[in-house]
């Protein structure tokens, strides 16, 4: 039907409804406000946004570290590739020949060498690695505090079982500091702090001269005593040398890459040689240890280590810390942090994604540990339950 002027029907009502929003000078009715924005609302939309906002905001919270684990490829270049030097061993080979292998001279006499690290918790690990490098080691450095990194009060660990270290005890230096960070201080200032007094005991107490032979690694950051041996009776071995560790996690049931390098020796400068933990140089000696993260006899000291160190802020939920899932997730293999790979790349990323296959193999393990094989069992394959 159409209206008197030839367009199409309005009816009163309708022009009514389309103009309910606004009145004769376009204004908007303050009574109908809310009615106007619901027009332009479906209820159902207006429903899913608000699950899906808390979820989202739930999502990022729980899960964004895995997230910006998996997008690092996008945001974050690989470092520059080291330049690997090839390590030539073998038991019955003579020193000068193994020195002449790597492009080295051999020296008169060997270097002294002094092995210096931070103390938190690991009495096992230790044992194993001042064991592994007493036979060429002159001066063991050990400092240790009365708080973590991240600024929780601690025992002293190591002062309450010294008596297990009377072997070391002619050759080391043990320094100790108090509490200076506090909780919620970033804990890489405290660790910063501990490495400067550990130049210090090395300086003024354990008496380390020029061209001696520096190790500067963690504790559970252990250069097989060969390569140790080797560094100290050649000559011309470059200034700083990283070394390139077999990268294991809980256990030597669980070998997860060749890819440890922070670990590094030194030929001592004065003034110039600063112990610290992050990369040098750019050289590496291929196939030069054993690094054995969270490698520990009991859960607690799982858990605590887990709250104790730098990257502490990983603990998203508080379900992390209990000791059945710790158990667990050794067993598993799996990330005690449930996160993803730190790679570069998402091949590498994909590749590392999930439990760490286990391996059966104690073939090249510090000797010690063999040695003593019942008393460590729990570091060997099919050992993978722990002490509560």
């Amino acid at each position: 039907m159409m209206g008197e002027r030839g367009g199409p029907y309005c009816s009163k009502k309708s022009k009514k409804t389309d103009d309910y929003c606004a009145d004769e000078s376009g204004k908007l009715l303050s009574t109908s406000r809310a009615g106007c924005i619901l027009r332009g609302f479906d209820i159902r939309a207006l429903i899913i946004l608000i699950i899906l906002i808390p979820t989202c905001i739930f999502g990022i919270y729980a899960h964004g570290q895995k997230v910006s684990y998996l997008l690092r490829p996008l945001w974050e270049s690989a470092p520059k590739p080291f330049h690997d030097i090839p390590h030539y061993y073998h038991e019955n080979a003579s020193m000068s020949h193994l020195c002449r292998l790597h492009g080295w001279g051999i020296r008169e006499y060997p270097r002294r060498v002094y092995d210096a690290v931070l103390f938190n918790n690991e009495i096992d690990i230790l044992t194993i690695r001042w064991k592994e490098l007493y036979p060429y080691v002159n001066k063991f450095v050990l400092l240790e505090s009365n708080s973590t990194f991240s600024g929780i009060i601690k025992p002293l660990y190591f002062a309450r079982n010294r008596d297990q270290f009377d072997f070391v005890e002619p050759r080391l230096v043990y320094g100790r500091v108090g509490r200076t960070s506090k909780k919620g201080v970033n804990p890489f200032v405290e660790e910063a702090y501990q490495r400067r007094v550990l130049d210090f005991l090395l300086q003024e107490k354990a008496g380390i001269t020029e061209d001696d032979l520096l190790i500067m690694s963690d504790v559970d950051e252990i250069p097989s005593r060969h390569t140790i041996n080797l560094l100290r009776w050649c000559d011309d071995i470059p200034q700083v040398l990283h070394l390139r560790l077999k990268n294991y996690l809980y256990s030597f049931e669980f070998p997860v890459d060749n890819n440890s390098w922070r670990a590094s020796v030194h030929r001592y400068q004065e003034n110039v040689t600063k112990y610290a933990h992050f990369r040098q140089t750019d050289d590496i000696l291929a196939d030069a240890g054993w690094h054995c993260s969270f490698c520990f006899r009991r859960i607690s000291e799982f858990i605590f280590k887990m709250k104790a160190y730098s990257h502490n802020d990983r603990i998203r939920f508080n379900k992390y810390l209990n000791p059945k899932r710790v158990q667990d997730v050794i067993c598993k293999g799996d990330d005690l942090f449930d996160m993803l790979p730190e790679e570069y790349t998402f091949k590498e990323i994909i590749g590392k994604m999930g439990p760490i296959p286990h391996s059966y193999s104690a073939v090249h393990l510090p000797a010690y540990l063999l040695e003593n094989a019942d008393k460590y069992k729990f570091l060997l394959p099919g050992n993978c339950e722990r002490q509560s």
